[in-house]
């Protein structure tokens, strides 16, 4: 039976991607938020500061964010969300993107996310990105690396990472006691996620995020000349993704092999130029922190890159996989991402065979439509269970 479905916030393209898979089974979806600042992510209806954004507004609004640390554009996005509030009602499902999906102040989420469950049915919370769970479970350092393992190196760095640790400020308490307090059920989409969940009542599982395999094709890879290496850098995360230590990598292998290499570097691009300039790379650098891969590195595996990234034991040990052979595991460590970017530099057939089982991979596992299904069928099984 068709559902109607609402979904709330964008991160990283994983609402746009499971949005067309319920569409493909019949299903009526619309998408609310930001577009998530400078990737400019589509959604159908955009709650996103324009006022404040540009010209003399912007100018006030650093200067307001300078003496008082609080952000002016919020109250825009908190106003602009309230006025589709009537557009918003009717719907059989809500799903947010994370704790933070309305990106404002918490307070003002609660009043308006309580609009929200009032008027529709079902509420149901994906655990995709930080939030009060995950930045708790890392704080205590129980796996042998994290988002926060900077952090817990270098305390000095506290501010490069307030936006994590925000969340275990008490505003941002009561806006997740809140959340798990109305909604149906919590969905981890990778296994960084669901590692700190496993022992929540309110779990229902990790669901695979979902890439659109029919909108990302394939690039057949040519390794006669020079490898190509992208590396793209998001200033606002760069520190909890070890962009540093890739850089570190890089130039490693830059001054060995510099006649066998391109090494290809952006900051902070918006997504549409982000791809275009990674399309014709060999390698993929994505991040070192991670058990699992980011969205990004996802997408860069479904066009049959080598990606590096999170590829750890557990990750393997889900998808019954072999290490290295679908993705590359990037350990905090220049020295050895050096070695392995000069494994695939010597052994470029290597790149070919890695590419290949990519691709089939993100086939297998992440079919946008199944993984559709899969959130479908866990709604179904969950609706009002935990009322």
């Amino acid at each position: 039976m068709s559902m109607k479905i609402l979904l709330i916030g964008e991160y990283s393209r994983l609402h746009n991607s499971l949005k067309e898979g319920f569409v493909a089974l019949g299903h009526e979806v619309l998408l609310v938020g930001s577009g998530d600042q400078f990737k400019k992510y589509p959604v159908d209806l955009s709650i996103d500061s324009s006022f404040f954004n540009k010209g003399f507004p912007l100018f006030i609004r650093k200067v307001i964010f300078k003496l008082t640390y609080k952000d002016v554009a919020h109250w825009e996005t908190a106003f602009r969300f309230k006025k589709l509030l009537p557009r918003l009602k009717g719907f059989d499902v809500v799903q947010l993107i994370n704790e933070d999906a309305l990106e404002i102040n918490p307070k003002s989420q609660i009043r308006l996310l309580k609009k929200i469950i009032a008027q529709n049915g079902d509420l149901f919370l994906l655990c995709c990105g930080d939030d009060n769970v995950n930045i708790n479970y890392y704080l205590k350092n129980k796996e042998k690396y994290s988002i926060l393992t900077p952090y817990h190196n270098n305390k000095e760095l506290k501010k490069e990472f307030q936006y994590s640790l925000k969340y275990i400020t008490k505003p941002y308490e009561k806006l997740h006691d809140f959340i798990y307090e109305n909604c149906k059920g919590v969905i981890a989409s990778d296994i960084d996620y669901h590692l700190p969940l496993q022992q929540h009542k309110q779990y229902l599982g990790l669901i695979p995020n979902p890439i659109n395999i029919d909108l990302l094709k394939p690039i057949p890879l040519s390794v006669d000349s020079k490898i190509i290496i992208f590396h793209g850098i998001n200033r606002f995360s760069s520190t909890k993704k070890g962009s540093d230590i890739i850089e570190m990598a890089l130039a490693i292998v830059k001054k060995k092999y510099p006649e066998k290499i391109e090494i290809k570097t952006t900051y902070s691009l918006p997504y549409d130029e982000y791809i275009k300039i990674y399309d014709s790379s060999h390698i993929v650098m994505d991040q070192v922190y991670g058990f699992d891969q980011g969205y990004n590195a996802l997408e860069a595996m479904a066009k049959g890159k080598v990606v590096f990234t999170g590829a750890e034991q557990e990750w393997l040990d889900y998808y019954n996989l072999e290490a290295d052979t679908v993705a590359i595991n990037a350990l905090p460590d220049a020295e050895k991402i050096a070695k392995k970017l000069e494994w695939l530099i010597l052994n470029p057939d290597k790149i070919l065979e890695i590419s290949k089982n990519a691709r089939d991979f993100i086939e297998r596992e992440h079919d946008y439509v199944k993984v559709a299904e899969r959130y479908v069928k866990t709604w179904k099984s969950n609706f009002r269970r935990l009322s």
